[in-house]
């Protein structure tokens, strides 16, 4: 649901972008100068599924009403480290065909000013300069296109619109289905569930040894890791395989990765249920076949691992003899459209 700013506080003006900021391209702009065109600003980060979800619909937008006054702007907000490279969101924005502006918000300065929490959330400010309506989280396009074009009517009164977009996939239809799964598992020990009872060592190389019994929504070591605060890798000179074990409940897993930074890329091998992942069930990063199923992690990105037929409760176990990748978080997934 789309929430309506006025009814809740009241006329509001949005906050002006922070001095300082870079803006990847498009800039520098201004609230100020702006005024006169209605504008949606998207909070985002480029390793953030639900981000990455919502993207389509952010880029339609653009291309449909920028030609008829409507300014976007995405604010991309780093949830990891890597993230705030410009190199990094620059090679996601031009892989994307982002056309619309992107200031890179590393320090929040613009995130705190809108008092924003979340990835990704859209603000929906008139023509006025005055904040109309925001969103959170995924979902809510048509609703949240008809305030678009509500603003452009308002703005320019002759203006002709397009009929609203058709839903990019079938679990954003009316009707679809999201079922409970394992919430986002962090990998680093600031934020992360470690099922490892014993034998932590934080910020050092350390062999970890699987205890053997599992629960959803921990992650499980076995072999040589470095538990960092944000990451987990394996480190230089380990020996012998690493593996991390996964349990979980969902249709779709994914994985934010970096591969070694002193060069190279590495490769993780996948087995779900004790059996190497299926081509059926294997996600679009994965190379599936003839009784292996791998992924090569070679940019600092979002991987999509497993793409289940099924939403079921499984366990996903990664190993590597790659020394230098790190693994970030893993993303799950279950909207499904009911047959």
């Amino acid at each position: 649901m789309t929430t309506d700013v006025r009814e809740q506080q009241g006329p509001v003006h949005a906050p002006e972008f922070p001095p300082g900021v870079t803006w990847l391209q498009g800039g520098p702009l201004t609230m100020a100068g702006l005024r006169g065109k209605p504008v949606l600003i998207d909070f985002w980060d480029y390793t953030c599924l639900n981000c990455i979800r919502t993207l389509p619909y952010v880029k339609e937008w653009h291309r449909r009403y920028s030609p008829l006054g409507l300014a976007v702007i995405g604010v991309h907000a780093p949830e990891f480290s890597f993230a705030r490279e410009s190199s990094n969101v620059l090679r996601f924005v031009r892989e994307q065909g982002i056309q619309y502006p992107v200031v890179l918000d590393n320090d929040y300065a613009i995130w705190q000013a809108y008092a924003n929490r979340y990835w990704p959330a859209k603000y929906l400010v008139d023509a006025n300069g005055y904040l109309r309506a925001y969103h959170h989280g995924e979902g809510a396009y048509r609703e949240t296109e008809e305030l678009l074009q509500a603003l452009l009517r308002e703005t320019f009164p002759q203006v002709l619109l397009p009929g609203l977009m058709e839903p990019v996939r079938d679990e954003d239809r009316p009707g679809a289905v999201c079922y409970r799964v394992t919430p986002e598992l962090y990998l680093g020990y600031l934020r992360g569930a470690i099922g490892n009872a014993r034998g932590l060592e934080p910020d050092r190389p350390s062999r970890y040894s699987d205890p053997g019994k599992h629960v959803d929504g921990m992650f499980y070591l076995d072999g040589d890791w470095l538990l960092a605060g944000e990451y987990l890798a394996r480190p230089a000179g380990a020996q012998g395989e690493s593996r991390l074990v996964v349990p979980y409940m969902a249709k779709d897993v994914n994985l934010v990765a970096h591969p070694p930074t002193f060069g190279g890329a590495a490769t993780l091998a996948l087995t779900q249920d004790g059996r190497p992942l299926a081509p059926e069930d294997a996600g679009e990063d994965v190379a599936a076949g003839a009784g292996v199923a791998t992924v090569t992690v070679d940019q600092p990105r979002m991987y999509r691992l497993v793409a289940n037929r099924e939403i079921d409760r499984h366990e996903l176990t990664l190993t590597t003899t790659s020394d230098g990748v790190a693994l970030y978080a893993f993303t799950f997934t279950s909207c499904v459209m009911p047959e």
